[in-house]
């Protein structure tokens, strides 16, 4: 294939290739669709029409054993394909030009298709983002994508992924640009225009071009409905401020504990679901508890929900998607997100309607508003949520409702929580967003930190002895390294001062390092590097004679992400 390719023009090229990481994106998605409906619909819900005992005992199993199947992939094989996988894609679009590895791809699948299927109340929107974004990954390198070229191919693969979870294209271009590229106005729009395209094509002609909630068309909510519009956002954006609060406060709580083996740590997110699940489905007959939820959440939006229904699957299913996330499990929170606003709209469509009449058209209004609201407080991509509901309903009558909610969840989220949802997962794991996310401008750039661009693994000479430095300077190319021993930072060698010494019989002589910190900004190092004998800068974790060295900038480190930067701005 790579040998045909590389026969036609440059700009031909480059679309095929778009093209057919779009049709294979689309393709993985849909099949990672149709593995979690078998399994859900082979396993809990076929046993919901058994008699009771049967449930029970046959769910439990069910939940139990695939969160103990996931959490064993996750540990034993690759523990980066956890959660919903949309910051790992961000981090490696940056990182590591798009990169992502087989077996992130293969582990994610099966993961979550145990763990979604298996009925954790988690979604499979994130996933597809993760498998289609590594797919397109692994397969452009050997269409004859370079690899300085690989985020075009994550980017492409991530739209159609997107693409073909949601049946939206629009708004999958929306995301990727708003999220992952963090820029709408990105030089990589047309591949990933075209790749989303085509992965709703393959969605359309494998699943149909139906909308995910199909709703009672009741046309634009009245005067009222427009009115309770804010109130309604206002409570599904605290639900989602809420959920990733307590989420992310519980997924930080389960790494820093040491009690439980990393095995077992699902299972518990898993054993919480059931118990809740079980609990909701005998007292209501309702399985929303359970995985995607997205049969309840169609009845809540047509007005087909009870209010105290409607309260007790919020309650239930944000309890069990934190204890789901918060302990490790597989799988996206898109489609809670989507549950719990729409949730919120049913419930209070439905008790307001006890004190004030309200039209079925509000009843739709108040439940869709809630679902943008509350998934644009938690993911913080306010086009995209706007797009994405319109395209899973299919109603164009809602659309000013759900600019509406955008504004009050962007403004309530962003005053509630510093960073969004993907973010935060990303700083926990010890990855400062700013340090990933290169800047738009030069003048952003001299005000970023050293940490963007320092190398935090450095090869250092732990010893001046002679025959310690002959051997070290065999096995390493470069002309200087710094010298630390017994924890202390003595300067910087090269291996002049080696030669020097060698032919004398003596110490070598070490040179005074350019010093500088973490935080310290690349305009002041600019300077230091340059009038550094050696271009070489140390990072110390602080000032003072007993810092410790905990990372080193060259001034071919600077120059080549500057030379990054600029080809990222189309310079």
């Amino acid at each position: 294939m790579q040998s045909v390719l590389s026969q036609l023009p440059a700009r031909v090229r480059a679309i095929v290739v778009t093209a057919l990481l779009g049709l294979a994106g689309g393709f993985l998605a849909v099949l990672f669709h149709y593995a979690i409906q078998a399994t859900y619909r082979l396993g809990i819900e076929s046993l919901s029409h058994a008699s009771g005992t049967t449930f029970l005992w046959g769910s439990f199993l069910i939940v139990m054993l695939s969160s103990l199947a996931v959490g064993w992939l996750l540990s034993s094989f690759c523990p980066e394909a956890a959660g919903s996988g949309i910051p790992q894609v961000k981090l490696g679009f940056w990182r590591d030009f798009g990169f992502s590895s087989w077996r992130v791809v293969w582990v994610k699948f099966v993961a979550g298709t145990l763990s979604v299927g298996g009925g954790s109340s988690l979604g499979r929107e994130g996933p597809s983002v993760q498998l289609a974004s590594g797919l397109a990954a692994n397969l452009g390198p050997s269409l004859g994508t370079p690899k300085q070229l690989g985020r075009s191919s994550s980017a492409a693969g991530a739209a159609a992924g997107l693409a073909a979870a949601f049946n939206t294209p629009i708004a999958a271009v929306t995301f990727v640009l708003e999220e992952i590229i963090g820029d709408l106005n990105s030089r990589l729009l047309g591949s990933i225009l075209l790749a989303s395209v085509l992965g709703a094509l393959v969605a359309h002609a494998l699943i149909g071009s139906q909308p995910s909630f199909t709703l009672s068309s009741h046309g634009a909510p009245g005067w009222l409905g427009y009115a309770l519009t804010p109130v309604v956002a206002a409570f599904a954006t605290l639900a989602g401020v809420w959920f990733q609060k307590a989420s992310l406060g519980l997924r930080l709580w389960n790494r820093r504990s040491v009690v439980l083996p990393a095995w077992s740590r699902v299972m518990i997110g898993g054993m919480v679901t059931w118990l809740i699940g079980v609990g909701v489905f005998f007292w209501t007959g309702h399985l929303g508890v359970f995985s995607l939820g997205y049969e309840d959440l169609t009845s809540a939006l047509n007005g087909d929900l009870l209010w105290h229904v409607a309260a007790v699957l919020l309650l239930a299913k944000l309890t069990a998607t934190v204890f789901c996330y918060g302990f490790g499990g597989c799988g996206g929170v898109f489609a809670p997100t989507l549950f719990f606003g729409g949730m919120v709209g049913a419930l209070l469509s439905a008790l307001i309607s006890l004190v004030v009449p309200l039209t079925p058209a509000d009843h739709v209004a108040m439940g869709v508003v809630g679902m943008c609201a509350c998934l644009g407080g938690v993911v913080r991509a306010p086009v995209t949520g706007i797009l994405i509901i319109f395209e899973m309903t299919h109603e164009f009558a809602l659309v000013p409702a759900l600019i509406i909610s955008a504004l009050i969840s962007q403004a309530i989220s962003r005053r509630m929580n510093r960073l969004n949802f993907y973010d935060q997962v990303l700083e926990q794991d010890g990855t400062s967003v700013e340090h990933a996310v290169p800047p738009r401008s030069l003048g952003s750039w001299m005000e970023a930190p050293v940490a963007r661009v320092a190398n935090f693994k450095p090869v250092v000479a732990e010893s001046l002895e002679l025959p310690y430095l002959e051997d070290f300077f065999a096995k390493h190319r470069h002309e200087r390294f710094p010298v630390v021993v017994d924890g202390r930072l003595l300067g910087v060698i090269d291996r002049k001062s080696y030669e020097v010494a060698r032919q004398a019989g003596g110490l070598p002589s070490v040179e005074a390092p350019a010093l500088c910190q973490p935080d310290t900004k690349l305009r002041e190092v600019h300077a230091r590097l340059v009038d550094s004998p050696g271009h070489l800068a140390v990072v110390t974790d602080g000032p003072g004679p007993m810092a410790k060295l905990v990372a080193v900038m060259t001034l071919h480190d600077l120059l080549r992400a500057e030379l990054i930067l600029a080809a990222e701005a189309g310079e």
